[in-house]
């Protein structure tokens, strides 16, 4: 063999790896971009959602993959020492279970949120129920891992259960937090889009319940975090439960010298209206009304209607109480002002 066939024979051997590398690469491009779009295509026309979750989760990883083959095959058709080729196979191999784990991850964590979401309340949906899934199947990646580098786990397991009472008395609060949360999700007492007031006052629609807190968003538009173990023993008022529909009650007073009958049949009137006209109403339900006694300046009186849940009855009240005010103004009927007596010879000074 010449010289110069040589320095072309070595110069291939040398530039062969980065050609096989490339290769793989271009492979897996081309190949991602076929199979996808004619899986997508095919999930499109499912009913179900676990293909497109499944397709969405390997979309990824799958250029990865094609990447480490690339990688394994140049390795063996280069010169590297047996050290360093061995090194490069066990990297190999802890990134195709990092990466499978990944997958498996998300696809799990799609399907809890997917099916949760068609189940309803017996199977609520948070960000607890996903990371719980999350940690245990990356536990056992990492044991895998472990395991094919030659790691023995049986002492890990060993030590992690002589440490477990060291590291729950270390983590008590955060232990009280997590079951807390899993004891929350299970009684289904509190779930994900529930609006609920604490005894400190505060309200809201609760919007997550993960590993430590209960997230709760308020009409203000502010975030409280509430700890999973205090909730736990708060007492709380649920405004979805057993179900989101809920009386409202307006309080009303007329004048003593109006006919009572009327004020009943003008009053049921308009909230009926309400009920029909306004967003948040039940149409299907008769408003009435309750005449509750004599107070000291106006017949008073309660007007009994229904929201489809808790924010509706602010906008029910709001236009009830416009339809109410033009309304008796031209039935006649009187609002009455508060009246204050005072006794000018009883407050004047003695002598």
């Amino acid at each position: 063999m010449t010289l110069v066939g040589l320095q072309g024979y070595e110069i291939f051997r040398f530039l062969l790896p980065l050609i096989i590398f490339l290769l793989a690469l271009f492979i897996g491009y081309a190949a991602r971009r076929i199979v996808f779009v004619r899986l997508s295509v095919w999930a499109r026309n499912t009913s179900t959602e676990a293909d497109d979750i499944i397709i969405n989760a390997v979309r990824g990883p799958f250029i990865i993959w094609f990447m480490m083959l690339g990688i394994s095959c140049s390795a063996r058709f280069a010169d590297l020492p047996e050290g360093l080729f061995n090194t490069v196979n066990k990297i190999l191999v802890v990134l195709g279970v990092l990466s499978i784990t990944l997958v498996l991850s998300n696809i799990a964590a799609g399907l809890i949120k997917s099916y949760s979401g068609k189940a309803g309340p017996a199977m609520p949906v948070t960000s607890f129920t996903q990371n719980v899934s999350r940690i245990i199947i990356f536990t056992i990646g990492l044991l895998i891992i472990l395991h094919n580098m030659g790691i023995s786990i049986a002492p890990i397991l060993a030590t992690l259960g002589v440490g477990g009472l060291a590291v729950a008395l270390a983590l008590q609060d955060t232990l009280s937090n997590f079951f807390s949360g899993f004891y929350i999700i299970v009684s289904r007492q509190v779930k994900v889009g529930d609006f609920v007031r604490l005894e400190s006052g505060d309200e809201g629609f609760v919007t997550d319940i993960n590993w430590r807190t209960t997230k709760i968003k308020m009409l203000q538009n502010n975030v409280l975090l509430i700890p999973n173990e205090k909730l736990t023993k708060s007492v709380i008022i649920n405004y979805c439960q057993p179900e989101k529909e809920m009386a409202v009650t307006l309080q009303v007073g007329v004048h003593y010298s109006s006919d009572l009958d009327k004020v009943e049949r003008v009053t049921c009137e308009e909230a009926a209206a309400v009920m029909r006209e306004v967003s948040g109403g039940v149409p299907s339900f008769d408003p009435f009304v309750r005449f509750g006694g004599f107070g000291d300046y106006a017949v008073q009186m309660t007007v009994i209607l229904r929201a489809r849940e808790f924010t509706d009855q602010y906008l029910i009240k709001h236009e009830l109480i416009k339809r109410l005010h033009k309304r008796y103004s031209r039935e006649g009927i009187i609002i009455p002002y508060p009246v204050t007596a005072l006794n000018i010879s009883q407050e004047k000074p003695a002598r």
